[in-house]
């Protein structure tokens, strides 16, 4: 036997995926006997825990194994080999299929409850089960993911066959596994304990993995009324938010920026909501004249804060900018104009030569945020520093260059725009 428990099949699981640590990473677990592994993973990388469900379909008197499976969003998958073998017709896929889809709705309710589940698109999605026999439940969860936008599927288990990788046909683009043993029978053969989850666990697995990750966050995709346009976004309000950041992305980015989401998922954590947006769409962004458009930009910026502002989620709460490189110029731009509500400006690694005279006009506390190795861009903002009028500091991450990829810098730069967001939205 490899693993005393599920627990110890995780921490093992654990070891072997310290690379993915510091990932914009979402780990699912395949309830329920996958849940208790995936928490330790989630534990292990910091990442938050989520379940994707899916659902075997048992074959006639061999409820164990599996002719295919079901998963969210009308996912189907056969394992036409086990069907051959067993002689299962369509009429025993069609009355598995009643039972399962009755489950999956029922456990939806049951672990969910009325919390959404976490955002996967863009992301790295990490699956996880306790184990890998014939692959179809697998299977069926990569496709769930990937239908739910994930931009990397990494399906990880504590054991499974020899060869496990060919039967999952590419749906996955990392694979991990603990031990692939030539004999293998079943799961449940290499754990020493492999008693049946119960619900409760899985909800209390759930549960701390939230509480470990801050409040609850309520997200929705958006879309944003502009000229001519309009502009996909993600607003994620954690209850009791003490204020909502609207995030301007810099050059060839958009919302789906990793050091922006790694950012704005810190701000949740501590009580603050977050709009992150595109600025431009699809065909704008590849005319490069509009991605230096900074009076465009801005207008745009200001237009989603109208719109924030009229939403309920946003009403009486104090608004701020998180601007990017030319997303910074952008957000200083906005908030030079005199009927500019917000409250607090974030810039990190920002061109706030590029806002120009607006700068003079700027009222709200402004924070700088440069890597101390980025000179450039440091004598920049200590330039935009002197022409400032408002509040303001120049904040330089040491060793960190402009795309504050070392270790620990873009942490800093979270850390330092929740301190000013949360301090400014407080005197409100």
């Amino acid at each position: 036997m490899y693993f005393s428990d599920r627990t110890d099949a995780g921490r093992q699981l654990a070891a072997r995926l310290g690379h993915l640590k510091d990932q914009d990473v979402v780990v699912l677990g395949l309830p329920r006997g996958g849940v208790p592994v995936a928490a330790e993973v989630a534990d292990a990388l910091g990442a938050p825990l989520d379940i994707c469900l899916v659902r075997k379909l048992g074959t006639p008197g061999q409820p164990e194994l599996a002719m295919g499976a079901l998963g969210e969003g009308g996912v189907r998958v056969l394992n036409e080999r086990v069907l051959r073998r067993t002689g299962a017709d369509e009429r025993d896929i069609a009355a598995a299929e009643v039972r399962e889809h009755a489950e999956l709705d029922q456990r939806a309710g049951r672990y969910r409850g009325s919390r959404p589940s976490i955002p996967l698109e863009g992301r790295t999605v990490l699956v996880v089960d306790d184990g890998l026999a014939t692959g179809a439940t697998a299977l069926a969860a990569c496709r769930v993911v990937r239908a739910k936008g994930a931009a990397r599927i990494v399906l990880a288990v504590p054991v499974a066959p020899q060869g496990w990788t060919d039967r999952l046909g590419g749906e996955a683009d990392e694979t991990v596994s603990v031990h692939t043993p030539e004999l293998f029978y079943a799961i449940g053969q290499f754990y020493r304990d492999f008693t049946q989850t119960p619900d409760a666990e899985v909800i209390a697995c759930l549960d701390r993995n939230r509480a470990a990750h801050g409040p609850v966050v309520h997200e929705s995709d958006v879309r944003i009324p502009a000229t001519g346009a309009a502009l996909a976004g993600r607003l994620a309000v954690p209850e009791g938010a003490v204020g909502i950041v609207l995030f301007a992305h810099g050059s060839g980015s958009s919302r789906h920026s990793p050091r922006n989401r790694a950012v704005a998922t810190e701000l949740n954590r501590a009580g603050l909501g977050t709009l992150l947006f595109d600025l431009l769409t699809e065909t704008e962004a590849t005319d490069r004249a509009h991605v230096f458009d900074t009076p465009l930009l801005a207008g745009r910026l200001a237009g989603a804060t109208d719109w924030l502002a009229g939403r309920p989620e946003s009403d009486g709460l104090p608004l701020g900018y998180f601007g990017a490189s030319t997303g910074a110029a952008a957000a200083l731009w906005a908030a030079g104009d005199p009927g500019s509500p917000v409250a607090a400006v974030v810039s990190r690694g920002g061109r706030p030569d590029l806002a120009g005279d607006r700068l003079a006009g700027v009222r709200a506390p402004t924070l700088l945020v440069v890597g101390g190795r980025d000179a450039l861009v440091l004598d920049l903002n200590r330039r935009a520093g002197s022409l400032l009028r408002c509040e303001n500091r120049l904040a330089v991450v040491e060793g960190a260059t402009h795309l504050f990829e070392e270790p620990g810098a873009l942490e800093e730069v979270a850390e330092l725009a929740t301190s000013w967001f949360t301090g400014h939205f407080r005197d409100q």
